[in-house]
């Protein structure tokens, strides 16, 4: 039995007694990109400090503990104590797809503003009673596009491209109705696929496509923004149950500021992020508003599909599309 388990066990339900615990926080991005730069800069001071040093923060980036899911799973069953995870729980924590369903956001405040509401945290229930996993706060991968070692300027050039995606069923579906031939595969073996050129392409904000590299191995991307990606801070559920309310809201806290600093952090460095790849000979087509409809009309049919499997899903759409007013 770990320690902290037997403080649970010792203890009552927010635990008496401020014991000291070393909290392994694991993702998937490196070390630069601004999930990584707000842990450093927010999120570890934070904790260590408001915590009277009975809290010690220890931040494993760029898959060191694994890849998403692994590392996910890590927290699930407390080998790990924290980690920012992708939406890879999506297929059995059903309401945490929806932010990632096709061209669902206008922009970022429209983002802040459902995930960080009473929606965000409606999606994000499920995950401590299904999971073991308690949410903290929301962060943001960002606004996905289409890298690759060729020109895609109107609907027809998808046909054909072998593009990775994350291995998640809507991705898919939504890789195949655009016309893609679709290469699922973890983000740990992007680098090599484009390099040896199993695949032509990705899709990842353009964050992650600086960060991790794969600018050097790619010439052009699609601003299509055709999905949001986000990020959530999550703790093993036995581990947050053994925390003093101090220490609870401690690393409340310090998650909230650390991710609306990620959040702030990304969106900022969108433009800089642009001009570095276009230093690096990356040419970037922002599709004309006929291409982005018939991007949007191809997608249609995932969303038919979700709404026929899930009774809650329309109606979810729309007052997502509502916040943006």
């Amino acid at each position: 039995m770990r320690e902290w388990e037997k403080a649970t066990t010792a203890g009552s339900q927010g635990g008496q007694e401020k014991k000291q615990h070393t909290i392994k926080v694991a993702n998937f991005f490196a070390a630069d990109h601004p999930q990584n730069v707000a842990l450093r800069e927010k999120f570890k001071p934070m904790v260590e400090e408001k915590s009277g040093g009975t809290l010690k923060v220890e931040i494993f980036d760029n898959n060191k503990l694994g890849a998403e899911k692994e590392f996910y799973d890590g927290v699930r069953n407390g080998t790990i104590e924290m980690g920012i995870s992708g939406m890879s729980m999506q297929s059995d924590v059903e309401k945490m797809q929806v932010p990632e369903w096709p061209f669902l956001f206008k922009d970022f405040n429209h983002v802040k503003k459902v995930l960080n509401g009473p929606i965000g945290q409606e999606l994000a229930a499920d995950l401590e009673p299904k999971h073991g996993v308690h949410p903290l706060a929301w962060s943001a991968n960002g606004f996905r596009m289409f890298s690759s070692n060729r020109t895609i300027a109107k609907i027809e050039d998808f046909k054909g491209l072998r593009i990775r995606v994350p291995n998640v069923p809507n991705y898919i579906t939504l890789g195949k109705l655009l016309g893609v031939n679709v290469t699922p595969m973890p983000i740990s073996e992007v680098f090599p696929a484009l390099e040896q050129k199993v695949v032509d392409g990705q899709e990842n904000p353009i964050a992650t496509l600086r960060a991790s590299g794969w600018y050097e191995v790619q010439s052009d991307v699609l601003e299509s923004q055709h999905m949001f990606s986000p990020n959530i801070y999550i703790i093993n559920s036995k581990l947050w149950k053994s925390l003093t309310p101090e220490q609870q809201k401690v690393i409340e806290e310090a998650s909230k500021t650390a991710a609306d600093y990620e959040f702030d952090l990304l969106e900022k460095s969108y433009e800089a992020d642009k001009k570095f790849l276009q230093e690096h000979k990356i040419k970037f087509t922002t599709p004309s508003d006929e291409f982005r409809s018939q991007m949007e009309q191809a997608a249609q049919p995932l969303y038919d599909e979700i709404f026929q499997k899930f009774g809650w899903a329309k109606e979810m759409r729309e007052r997502i599309k509502a916040e943006a007013n």
